[in-house]
């Protein structure tokens, strides 16, 4: 079972919700600001994915559920268990490693290029992929790199796009799971101040999101191909330490 977290209802899987339920995977989704409750029993769960919000990490006292999520996520570390956090969730994975999630230098939103660094050329997360990578972004904070975390793709403006923390968890700053739909959801929601100057704003982003939209959604493709696989991996090495601690148990009894 693979875990989505969800912080609000118009931020949701989008693409990569409808490729993970393609592969036979079973989801399960928790919405945070519905009250849900995330899981204590870790045995099951595959995978987590933790999506996007306006909220800032640090806003625990209007948000009590990013406590929460804090500790479960430093929970989902421990355990080695692989971790996909997109924009918000990916200043949560930060945070919950110990690095400072501040204002971004540059509010990103729109249509933006992301280059992968040297090291995210060799990660199993981007294999196959061009060095530079168009993607949508719409944020206005960014982490550090944690402390022995993997600096993986960065942007001329928001240096920090992407990292590793540990062996499978990782944080991306960009989007890669929208649609025309997300576009025009978070435009209407998410824009609130000269209503002509971001309606134009909102047609010029939907109108790049239908020119790029075959190249944009097999980017996005590759990275669901390529955390799966390192699901699978996890799931593998998993299912054999639990068979050799099964064994050690079984020679320490008799």
């Amino acid at each position: 079972m693979i875990i989505i977290i969800k912080h609000i209802d118009i931020e949701g899987p989008e693409t990569l919700g409808e490729y993970l339920k393609s592969k036979g995977y079973p989801l399960k989704i928790v919405d945070l600001h519905l009250g849900d409750k995330l899981p204590e029993d870790l045995s099951d769960v595959e995978a987590v994915v933790c999506l996007g919000g306006p909220m800032n990490v640090y806003e625990e006292d209007k948000y009590p559920f990013l406590k929460e999520e804090n500790a479960f996520i430093k929970k989902i570390i421990k355990n080695e268990i692989p971790y996909l956090g997109i924009c918000l969730g990916s200043q949560l994975l930060a945070k919950a490693c110990g690095a400072r999630v501040t204002k971004s230098p540059v509010k990103e939103v729109g249509w933006f290029n992301v280059d992968l660094t040297g090291e995210g050329k060799k990660d199993p997360l981007y294999q196959g992929m061009e060095k530079s990578i168009d993607v949508f972004q719409w944020h206005e904070d960014a982490f550090a790199i944690p402390k022995n975390g993997k600096w993986l793709a960065c942007a001329e403006g928001c240096v920090h796009q992407s990292f590793r923390a540990g062996t499978c968890a990782y944080g991306i700053q960009f989007h890669i799971e929208i649609t025309d739909k997300s576009i025009g959801d978070w435009s209407d929601a998410y824009f609130k101040n000269d209503a002509k100057a971001l309606k134009t704003k909102k047609e010029a982003m939907l109108k790049t999101y239908a020119q790029k939209k075959k190249a944009f959604h097999s980017t996005a493709e590759r990275v669901y191909s390529n955390f799966l696989k390192i699901v699978s991996t996890r799931n593998r090495q998993r299912s054999i330490n639990g068979k050799k601690k099964i064994m050690e148990t079984t020679v320490t009894l008799l």
